[in-house]
């Protein structure tokens, strides 16, 4: 297994590309004031316009978080101006922020000082899982388009947990680094911590993490533009890839998507469309009915999410996900002070369908069920520094077991 995995990564990895560059390309943050306003921003965020929206048209005075690259600038000042929108700019230069994004000194093994490839992610699953083969399993949940394969671990460091399973993921988004940086740190302490509380959380369930489950656009990520977002399958003679949390077959394309394969926001032509995801989901078919928890991590915002984003309308656990997440995020503002906010995703963020937790809520049950917007709220956007890591992966953490400490009381 650790051989073919290996021999699949370095293989996709080792062709040049050509990077993209993202010179004097700005980051607006504007805020609609007017119907009019949100319908246009709506447009151009569902089309293929030039713009790259960062974050999402939600509704009158929420702001929006837009990518302009410079050939587009007047143009995008024409609308601000005509349009009535309140702006700022957020980013001055994109590629300023990607160029000082990766640690300066590069560190000799697997740590969390600096951002890692798909394949030393991989090397070191399958490294933890040689040191502790009574406690590691390494697991493959399928193949993506371009051959990767996903991989993952399966934790359990005592019998009788099987039916106390919890399920995480990250970088469904490609762009967004400190989700599986985050990840790898919880593992990494669930194995080697010596706290009590980390101690009785991760002692107390099996776990499953598979830090990047879109390996393709993860890797393209690194070797070609760092902003990619969405998978690598070709869907349009000049458009690559669909968004992997809008493809998942939940009330999927019922709002918060795109039907133009151009978008950022595309779902696919079709529900799993997506071989990543489609695998991926037939993998969780297969623990389902152990599966007490689901947690995945994106960025960014600082929001603890609840399902669902098909729709405002509660879900059947709401209260109890709500009142633990809350513990939650003073748990995690305990140690540096970052605030955090919850809710569902269609109430406090937008409405968005076809996403993985809709799924593992709405087909499995799940019972705790949430999904991270990590650091920060857009200084630096999905571009987070590297020295933010540990001080991010710490205080989530934290708000991690508290999650589970509180739902052990409610069992």
């Amino acid at each position: 297994m650790k051989s073919l995995i290996l021999v699949l990564v370095i293989a996709a990895e080792v062709f040049g590309y050509q990077k993209v560059r993202y010179d004097n390309y700005q980051v607006y943050r504007v805020k609609p004031k007017t119907l009019e306003s949100i319908k246009l921003l709506k447009s151009l965020e569902q089309t293929a316009s030039g713009y790259d929206f960062w974050t999402t048209v939600k509704a009158l005075n929420h702001h929006v978080d837009v990518m302009v690259p410079p050939y587009k600038t007047d143009e995008f000042e024409d609308i601000i101006k005509h349009h009535g929108l309140d702006s700022e700019i957020f980013i001055n230069n994109v590629q300023e922020l990607i160029d000082n994004e990766r640690s300066k000194t590069k560190s000799v093994g697997f740590d969390w000082n600096d951002y890692h490839t798909l394949q030393e992610i991989n090397i070191w699953l399958s490294n933890i899982a040689e040191q502790y083969p009574d406690k590691v399993t390494l697991q493959k949940a399928g193949t993506s388009y371009e051959d990767r394969p996903i991989v993952g671990v399966h934790v359990s460091f005592a019998p009788g947990n099987e039916n106390k399973s919890v399920f995480v993921d990250s970088n469904i988004h490609a762009c967004e680094w400190i989700g599986s940086a985050v990840s790898t740190y919880i593992l990494n302490q669930f194995l080697t911590s010596t706290d009590p509380n980390i101690r009785e959380v991760a002692d107390s369930h099996d776990w499953y993490f598979f830090p990047v489950i879109n390996p393709d656009g993860f890797t393209y990520t690194h070797t070609t533009n760092r902003t990619w977002r969405k998978t690598r399958v070709p869907h349009d003679d000049n458009c690559i890839g669909a968004d992997p949390n809008r493809n998942w077959d939940y009330h999927y394309n019922e709002g918060g998507t795109s039907d133009d394969p151009c978008s950022e926001m595309y779902s696919g032509p079709e529900a799993f469309s997506e071989p990543s995801m489609k695998s991926l989901s037939e993998y969780l078919l297969t623990i389902g009915d152990s599966l007490e928890g689901y947690i995945s991590f994106h960025s960014y915002s600082q929001i603890l999410l609840l399902p669902y984003g098909y729709t405002a309308d509660h879900l059947d656990n709401y209260d109890e996900l709500y009142d633990v997440g809350l513990k939650a995020i003073d748990a995690l503002a305990q140690r540096y002070g970052t605030e955090y906010q919850v809710g569902d995703v269609a109430e406090i963020l937008y409405v968005a369908s076809g996403g993985s937790p809709d799924w593992v809520k709405g087909k499995l049950g799940t019972r705790i069920t949430y999904t991270y917007e990590l650091r920060d709220t857009g200084k630096y956007g999905f571009l987070l520094p590297a020295d933010q890591i540990i001080p991010t992966a710490e205080e989530t953490l934290d708000s991690f077991i508290t999650i589970f400490q509180e739902f052990a009381k409610r069992r």
